[in-house]
């Protein structure tokens, strides 16, 4: 999934060029295309499907030429996670009945990858003959409110459990009790089902989705298909997997593990990610000069250097034509920054 306009990383990440098409780490790869490496060494090329927005079709084509045209399917309009999951749910069936389907975020860091991938494979293993919706949980190193939580139930084989809840986004304190009581893990948003498990499941609990886009099954696989997408997607509901299907279904289970894995959400992610000095400060991308600062992530331009004094806990960040500085523990306001820029001076800045 490659379609999003990461506003959270803002003034980085623009509606032009998106978190998933950056290189954060200096590694010469985006994020996309460390997806995409990560996921080739377990799944044939020609399998492997990105769906984006229709503004990003020359961005996926210039960072994955490798990708046939099919390969690539190109939504008219944003209409969150479910839809987009529906709509290349029924694409991959049409090539394949019976296909066991990985689905992964193109944003994600995952630092442990030959970890990962066993347990992808394993997963796909389990998926395939049990009918059941699986995700991957992630052990919490710490009490965090920007990540959704899974509360695990009893065992189903060598581990795997069956999910007891799903809490979105909780307050610091009830966080907190999550990762003391040893029973909740990250959502990592990381997916593994048979195509015909999800698409059950999706007409008993989204019908309203899969009316918009099942009477055109047939088209699915054929030159017609873009067409009929363009006419029914943007009338789909807007909601996500999570909501729609996994807090809802009896047969979703979850396979743990520790993979190194953020979601790179958010400044502050990043923040943990990056290599800091004795005072943790990070700098990345530009040279920086601190005094009597602490705690801070500095993200500029390469050739800029940034002279700070006296900052404790902010985050700096400058792209093209915009400058956002704030406390790192208020970055959940940089959608209403992003909001307010676009209201009061346009799409210049966004």
């Amino acid at each position: 999934m490659g379609g999003g306009i990461g506003s959270r990383f803002w003034p980085f990440s623009r509606k032009s060029l998106p978190k998933q098409f950056l290189d954060f780490f200096g590694t010469g790869r985006s994020l996309l295309q460390q997806t995409y490496d990560r996921f080739s060494k377990v799944i044939p090329a020609e399998n492997i499907l990105v769906v984006t927005n229709d503004l990003y079709a020359d961005l996926v084509k210039e960072q994955l030429p490798e990708l046939r045209p099919e390969q690539v399917l190109l939504e008219p309009t944003r209409r969150n996670t479910a839809p987009c999951i529906a709509w290349a749910s029924y694409h991959i069936r049409a090539l394949n009945p019976d296909a066991n389907i990985v689905v992964a975020p193109s944003d994600h860091l995952i630092l442990k990858e030959t970890e990962f991938l066993t347990a992808v494979e394993r997963g796909l293993d389990f998926v395939s003959h049990s009918g059941k919706l699986l995700t991957l949980g992630i052990k919490p190193n710490r009490p965090e409110t920007g990540y959704g939580y899974i509360q695990i139930d009893e065992p189903a084989g060598d581990n795997f459990y069956k999910v007891k809840t799903f809490t979105e986004k909780p307050e610091l304190e009830l966080a907190k009790v999550f990762m003391e009581s040893g029973e909740f893990y990250w959502n990592s948003g990381l997916f593994m089902w048979n195509v015909n498990s999800i698409l059950k499941a999706m007409e008993e609990l989204l019908p309203e989705l899969t009316a918009k886009l099942l009477p055109g099954e047939s088209v699915y696989g054929t030159p017609q298909e873009k067409a009929f997408i363009d006419e029914n997607f943007p009338v789909c509901p807007n909601v996500s997997i999570d909501f729609g299907i996994m807090e809802k279904a009896d047969n979703v289970y979850v396979s743990l593990g520790d993979f190194g894995w953020s979601d790179l959400g958010t400044w502050n992610s990043l923040y943990e990610l990056a290599p800091k000095d004795d005072a943790g400060n990070a700098t990345l991308k530009c040279q920086s000069l601190l005094y009597n600062s602490k705690d801070n992530i500095v993200v500029l331009p390469p050739d800029k250097l940034a002279v700070i004094d006296g900052l404790d806990g902010y985050l700096i960040a400058e792209s093209d034509n915009v400058l956002l500085i704030c406390k790192k523990e208020e970055e959940h306001a940089i959608r209403k920054y992003v909001n307010d820029a676009q209201l009061k001076l346009g799409e210049d800045y966004i």
